[in-house]
């Protein structure tokens, strides 16, 4: 069973992060990571996290559905199960330290990719890689926001095409990450049912009480609001990581 204090503390996160999501399309599932990864062990942090996500995701899609590029989901479920097969045969858990290491790295390394790279989920094959590229950081360091953010900044796409895309695809690669982790690798994890009702519950609720904020802010400060909470989480998971290992 889990600890009342613990309960309370993922309960509560899983409102506020999934409430953060809501609004910016990704850094909420970041925030969540972390808390998790530090509470409990690796798989049942992917687990607990990919449950959450999956709800928060999943009814934002479903919230957002007129909006969702259908084109581009189809894509990025091809490369999705490309990447899921290769970490079965693998079998590859990442260590905490690891974890929030790459969980760090990932908004810095999102925002410095060439120009030449042109990374456009418009763009035929994009979607592909995105798709591989995303599903591999869930399978590792538990989220792919910032990366899947690349793929989306240089579209000619609304924020509410943004968001309900981006949730439709966020909720193929936790639903994966299940999958992986809760049968593939690391059948033995339990989850706590209450727990994970719980978190699933709110996060649907703090998802529909972010849509009337969504509406309110225009598409540039959107952008903006994105770029500088990802680096600032992965400034904070990038010391966490190397104190860990320290």
């Amino acid at each position: 069973m889990t600890s009342l204090f613990v309960f309370s503390i993922l309960a509560v996160t899983a409102l506020v992060t999934s409430f953060i999501s809501g609004i910016l399309g990704m850094a909420g599932g970041m925030i969540l990571m972390g808390v998790l990864l530090a509470l409990v062990s690796v798989p049942l942090a992917m687990m607990l996290h990919g449950i959450t996500q999956l709800a928060a995701n999943g009814w934002r899609a479903w919230l957002w559905r007129t909006h969702i590029d259908q084109q581009i989901f189809l894509g990025y479920v091809g490369g999705a199960l490309l990447a899921l097969l290769a970490f079965a045969l693998m079998q590859f858990v990442v260590s905490k330290p690891v974890a929030y290491i790459v969980l760090g790295l990932t908004p810095f390394v999102s925002f410095m990719l060439p120009e030449s790279l042109h990374l456009n989920v418009e763009r035929r094959g994009h979607p592909f890689a995105c798709g591989l590229a995303c599903t591999a950081l869930q399978l590792s360091a538990g989220v792919s926001g910032p990366i899947l953010d690349v793929f989306f900044v240089r579209s000619k796409m609304t924020r509410q095409q943004v968001v309900a895309t981006k949730a439709i695809t966020q909720s193929c690669g936790h639903l994966l990450k299940i999958v992986y982790f809760g049968g593939i690798v690391t059948a033995e994890v339990s989850v706590d049912p209450w727990l994970a009702l719980s978190m699933v519950v709110l996060a649907f609720g703090g998802t529909t009480l972010s849509r009337g904020v969504l509406d309110r802010i225009n598409d540039k400060d959107f952008r903006v609001w994105t770029k500088w909470t990802v680096l600032t989480l992965g400034a904070i998971y990038l010391v966490s990581g190397f104190v860990a290992l320290a």
